[in-house]
C-alpha cells in the first residue's frame, strides 16, 4: 500500500498550525511566574527564586528545542507525530501541577541546586515538550508544504503560515499569557485552581495536537523530504554571534528583574514586566516591517543606556526614575540585540539549529546571571557589565577609531567623572575646599552635573562601538562611586542576595556607627562606643513601636521567650536579659554569619545576657514546628523594602502566629516600607485571622542624634484584648482599619494595589 495520500485542504491545517503555537507558547509563559509563586513560601520572597527559576525556564526551553531538533532525524513525518505524542503523553503524569515534595525541605545551603531540582521534578518534562512546539511545528509545517506554497528550493513560503509567521504567533501568545497572568488569572483565581486549570489545559493541547497530527497523517506523505538546509552555509561564527547576541538580553533580563525585586517584592506583577519586555522586542524583530526601524532603536539605546549606566545604583528615593530608566535601556537594548540577530538569521533549513543557538545563548545569560555571578562576585557586577557588553552589538565602523576629537570627548568625560567622584567624598573635597562651603544640597547638584555632562558628550561616540562601550564603563564606574555616600568596609555575595557593610561618622553617636544594608534596605546599625554599643538603633530604638512593645513587655513580665523572624544585625538582642530565651528565624544562612561575628556587630554576642537561639529556613516552615503558645514576643521583621515575602503576610500565617503565642502574648509586624503600602493588609489579616490588632505609624524624632531612631509603622496583634491592655491606654496607638482592603491569603495576594496605595499617600502628602 503506497504512504502517500492526496493532498489535505491547507487552510483546515493552517489554523491548527497557528492555534497548536499559540496555546503552547501561552501555557509555556502561564507555568513560569505560577510556579514560581508555588515554591515562594518554601524559599521565602527573595529576587533570586525567580531569576533561579527563569534560568531553569530557559534551560528547560533549550532542551524542548534540541528535543525538536533531534526528532527531525526522523525522515517519517508519522513517526515524527507518533513519537511526539507518546512524549507530551509521558509528560503529562507528573500532572496535576505543584510542588514536588521528592527533595523534602531545601538546605540552607544550597537552596539553588534544590529548586533546580525541584521544579525539574515538578514541571520539567511537560515544559520541555511544551517549549519544542514552535520549532517543532515549523518544521512540520515546511515539511508538509504543498509544491505550490514553495519557493525555487522547495521550502515554504514566508507570510502569515509560514515559519517566521508561526514564530510569531509563538511570541504573541507568550506576551498575551504574561500580560494576563497578573492582571487577570492572579487576582481573580486562586492559586490551587490555577494550577487545575493549567493542566487542564496541557490535555487539551495534547487533544488539538493529536488533532493536527491526524490532518498531517491523512493528507501529507507519509515520507515527506527532510527540508535540507539552503542557502549559505552556515559557519561556527555565525553560530557563535546567534548565541552572543541571545546571551546579552537574556543577561539584562535577570539583572533588571533582580534590580526591580530586590526593592519591592517577588510577585508576578514585577516578574512578568522585563520577561514581557524581553518577548515583544522579539515580536518586533521578527516582524516584516519592525514598528520601530533598527536605526531608531540605535538612536533610542544609546541614549537609555548611558542614562542606565549613571544610574547603575539604585536609587531608594527615586524608584519610579530609575524603575523607567532600566526598563527602558533594557527594552531598547534587547531590540537591537534581537535585530542584530534578524539581521543575520539563516536560510529556513536552518530553523531548528537557529532556535538552538539563540536558546543556548539564553541559557548562558541565565545561568550566567543565576548561579554563576553569586560565586564569582560579591557585588552584583553582571548587571552593569552587560549593559557594557550591549554596547558593543551596535556597529562598529572601526574607521571612527582613529579620529582624535572622539578620544578628545573621551577623556574630558573622564576627567568631569573624577570631579564628580572628588565633590562626592570628603577625601576628594578636602582637595577642593570651596565645594565645602555651598553645602550638601549644592555638591549632589554639582556631582548630578558634571555626570551629566559626561552623559551627553559620550551620546557623541554613539556610532562607534568600542568607543561607546569604553565611554559607558567609565560613566559606570565614575557614577557608581560618585553615588556611594558613606565608607563600605566589605561586601558578601550569596543566593539572597548582597550584604554591605558601612560606617558612618555620627558624632551625637560617639564617633563610628556600623551598617548593614541589603540592596538599598538598611537593616541595622550598632555605633562602636561602648557607651553606646549596646544601644539598640534605628528600627529597633525604645522610642519605636518596636522598643515600646519590648519595654512594657519586660516591664510586666520576670521573663521573656521571643520569637524573631528576620535577624538582621541582631539589634533586638539588646533587650534580652539573662532570664530572657531568643529565638531567631533567619532564611539566609549569610546574615547570620556577619550578625554572629563580633568584629562586624555584636549585639547577639556581647549585649544579649540570656539564650540566643538561631533557627535557619523559611519562616513559614520553622515557625511551624515551635511548640503552641511558646512567645510572649513574636517580631515578624521582613517586610522593610527589599523581595517583601508577601506568604508572610496572609491571614493563614497570621493564624500560625497566634497558635504560636502565649494568650497574653503579642506578635509585632513591622511593615516598614518605601515603596508598598502594607499597613491595610496586615490590619486585614489580623483581623480574619481573629486576632485583635492595634496600629502606629511613629514618626523621628529630629532633636534626636542620627541613626538613633527611623520612622516605621508597625501594627500589633495578640489572640484576646487582654494582650493589648498595656498599649490601649497609649494615643500613639490606634484601633486596626483596614480601609476596605482585602485581606491577603496563600491563594490572593496583592502588591500591586499596595504599590498603587503607597504612591497615592505620596501624592496626597506631596512627598
Amino acid at each position: 500500500m503506497s504512504d502517500t495520500v492526496a493532498p489535505p485542504g491547507r487552510l483546515s491545517a493552517a489554523w491548527l498550525f497557528v492555534l497548536a503555537v499559540f496555546i503552547s507558547a501561552a501555557l509555556v509563559f502561564t507555568v513560569e511566574p505560577m510556579m514560581a509563586k508555588l515554591v515562594l513560601p518554601i524559599l521565602g520572597g527573595s529576587a533570586a527564586v525567580w531569576n533561579t527559576s527563569l534560568a531553569f525556564f530557559q534551560a528547560a526551553l533549550l532542551v524542548g528545542y534540541l528535543y525538536a531538533h533531534a526528532l527531525q532525524r526522523l525522515v517519517s513525518l508519522r513517526a515524527q507525530i507518533i513519537a511526539h505524542l507518546a512524549v507530551l503523553a509521558l509528560a503529562a503524569l507528573v500532572l496535576p501541577l505543584g510542588v514536588s515534595h521528592v527533595l523534602g525541605d531545601p538546605p540552607p545551603d544550597a537552596p539553588a541546586l534544590w529548586l533546580v531540582g525541584t521544579l525539574t521534578l515538578s514541571v520539567g518534562a511537560p515544559f520541555a515538550a511544551l517549549s519544542a512546539t514552535a520549532p517543532l511545528l515549523q518544521a512540520w509545517h515546511a515539511r508538509a508544504a504543498p509544491p505550490e506554497a514553495r519557493g525555487a528550493e522547495g521550502q515554504a513560503r514566508e507570510g502569515e503560515g509560514g515559519p517566521w509567521g508561526l514564530y510569531a504567533a509563538s511570541n504573541l501568545g507568550s506576551l498575551l499569557a504574561l500580560i494576563a497572568y497578573p492582571v487577570v488569572i492572579e487576582p481573580t483565581i486562586p492559586l490551587r485552581h490555577q494550577t487545575l486549570d493549567w493542566s487542564a489545559g496541557y490535555l487539551a493541547f495534547v487533544a488539538l495536537i493529536a488533532c493536527l497530527g491526524a490532518t498531517l497523517w491523512r493528507g501529507a506523505p507519509a515520507h515527506a523530504p527532510v527540508v535540507e538546509a539552503d542557502g549559505a552555509r552556515v559557519s561556527w561564527l555565525d553560530r557563535a554571534r546567534w548565541v552572543v547576541l541571545a546571551a546579552i538580553p537574556s543577561s539584562l533580563m535577570l539583572g533588571v528583574t533582580s534590580y526591580v525585586t530586590t526593592d519591592v517584592g517577588s510577585a508576578p506583577f514585577l516578574w512578568v514586566a522585563p520577561l514581557a519586555l524581553y518577548l515583544l522586542t522579539f515580536i518586533i524583530a521578527f516582524q516584516p516591517r519592525p514598528l520601530i526601524a533598527p536605526g531608531a532603536a540605535l538612536l533610542a539605546q544609546a541614549a537609555a543606556v548611558l542614562a542606565a549606566c549613571a544610574l547603575a545604583r539604585p536609587m531608594p528615593r527615586a524608584f519610579l526614575l530609575g524603575l523607567s530608566v532600566h526598563f527602558v535601556a533594557f527594552f531598547f537594548t534587547a531590540l537591537v540585540c534581537h535585530q542584530a540577530l534578524v539581521a543575520r538569521r539563516p536560510a529556513r533549513g536552518h530553523l531548528t539549529e537557529f532556535y538552538i543557538c539563540l536558546s543556548l545563548g539564553g541559557v548562558i545569560g541565565g545561568a550566567f546571571n543565576a548561579f554563576l555571578a553569586p560565586v564569582l562576585f560579591t557585588t552584583i557586577v553582571e548587571y552593569p557589565a552587560a549593559l557594557v557588553l550591549s554596547c558593543l552589538a551596535r556597529p562598529w565602523n572601526l574607521a571612527e577609531l582613529v579620529k582624535p576629537w572622539r578620544w578628545g570627548f573621551l577623556a574630558v568625560c573622564a576627567l568631569s567623572l573624577v570631579a564628580a567622584v572628588l565633590v562626592a567624598h570628603p577625601a576628594g573635597r578636602s582637595l577642593i575646599s570651596w565645594v565645602i562651603s555651598l553645602g550638601p544640597g549644592a555638591q549632589v547638584q554639582i556631582v548630578t552635573i558634571l555626570i551629566l555632562w559626561a552623559g551627553v558628550l559620550m551620546f557623541r561616540l554613539r556610532d562607534c562601538a568600542p568607543l561607546f562601550a569604553l565611554a559607558a564603563l567609565i560613566l559606570v564606574a565614575g557614577g557608581g562611586r560618585a553615588a556611594d555616600r558613606v565608607d563600605v568596609i566589605r561586601y558578601w555575595r550569596g543566593f539572597f542576595g548582597v550584604l554591605r557593610e558601612s560606617r558612618l561618622n555620627i558624632p551625637g553617636l560617639g564617633g563610628e556607627v556600623r551598617m548593614l544594608a541589603h540592596g538599598t534596605t538598611l537593616h541595622g546599625a550598632q555605633a562602636l562606643a561602648p557607651r553606646f554599643r549596646c544601644q539598640p538603633l534605628v528600627y529597633y530604638a525604645h522610642e519605636t513601636p518596636i522598643g515600646q512593645v519590648f519595654d512594657a513587655e519586660a516591664a510586666a513580665k520576670p521573663r521573656l521567650t521571643v520569637g524573631a523572624v528576620g535577624l538582621g544585625t541582631g539589634s533586638v538582642a539588646a533587650y534580652n536579659r539573662a532570664s530572657d530565651a531568643f529565638t531567631f528565624f533567619e532564611i539566609d544562612p549569610l546574615v547570620v554569619k556577619v550578625a554572629t561575628d563580633p568584629t562586624n556587630f555584636s549585639y547577639v554576642t556581647r549585649c544579649a545576657r540570656g539564650v540566643v537561639d538561631y533557627r535557619l529556613g523559611d519562616a513559614r516552615l520553622t515557625l511551624t514546628r515551635q511548640p503552641d503558645a511558646r512567645f510572649d514576643v513574636l517580631l515578624i521583621d521582613a517586610f522593610s523594602s527589599d523581595s517583601v515575602p508577601a506568604h508572610l503576610l496572609t491571614v493563614e500565617a497570621m493564624r500560625m502566629y497566634l497558635a504560636k503565642i502565649r494568650p497574653d502574648g503579642v506578635i509585632i509586624l513591622h511593615l516598614s516600607n518605601r515603596n508598598l503600602e502594607l499597613d491595610g493588609p496586615a490590619q486585614a489579616i489580623a483581623l480574619a485571622a481573629g486576632g485583635h490588632a492595634l496600629l502606629q505609624t511613629h514618626d523621628a524624632d529630629p532633636a534626636l542624634p542620627q541613626m538613633w531612631e527611623s520612622s516605621e509603622d508597625a501594627v500589633i496583634v495578640a489572640r484576646t484584648p487582654a494582650g493589648l491592655a498595656p498599649f490601649l491606654a497609649d494615643r500613639r496607638w490606634r484601633p486596626a482599619d483596614p480601609r476596605g482592603v482585602r485581606p491577603w491569603t496563600d491563594d490572593y495576594t496583592n502588591l500591586f494595589g499596595a504599590l498603587v496605595r503607597r504612591l497615592q499617600g505620596r501624592w496626597e502628602s506631596g512627598r
